[in-house]
């Protein structure tokens, strides 16, 4: 059977880690993330089952890519400046990323999700979407 356009082929990387898996659709541009078929719950960092319920039904989704900074800090360096954020996607999860060319933005600002290779490997980072602070 073959799958639509867009959507996750189940098989492509069937036997690798969840991580590994993570890291394969990031290489192929794509950001996916977990999510139980029985409870429909999203789940970020890659696993094998959903924490604290054990459901191992977890199938892969394209991401929305939208989010809200929910924690961010500015780090310095005579090399330069970058930024550690922690980002609240709009699928309930919450993932560690940089806020790119910015050194640091406001609690509550809508950002937007994008590939970019960082030190030769695809890594998710985010841009801000809109100036205006989330509530």
């Amino acid at each position: 059977m073959k799958n639509a356009p867009g959507q996750p082929n189940p098989t492509r990387h069937a036997g690798l880690g969840p991580e590994a898996q993570f890291q394969a659709y990031l290489a192929e541009g794509r950001f996916m993330i977990q999510r139980s078929a029985s409870t429909g719950k999203h789940v970020f960092f890659p696993r094998v089952a959903v924490p604290g319920t054990g459901e191992t039904d977890l199938e892969w989704v394209e991401a929305k890519g939208l989010g809200t900074v929910y924690a961010i800090t500015a780090n310095r360096a005579r090399e330069g400046s970058w930024n550690v954020a922690l980002v609240d996607l709009d699928e309930g999860v919450r993932m560690m990323s940089r806020i790119a060319n910015a050194e640091t933005v406001a609690i509550g600002t809508r950002v937007k999700a994008r590939i970019e290779l960082l030190n030769g490997q695809p890594a998710v980072v985010f841009d801000v979407h809109s100036a205006v602070i989330a509530r």
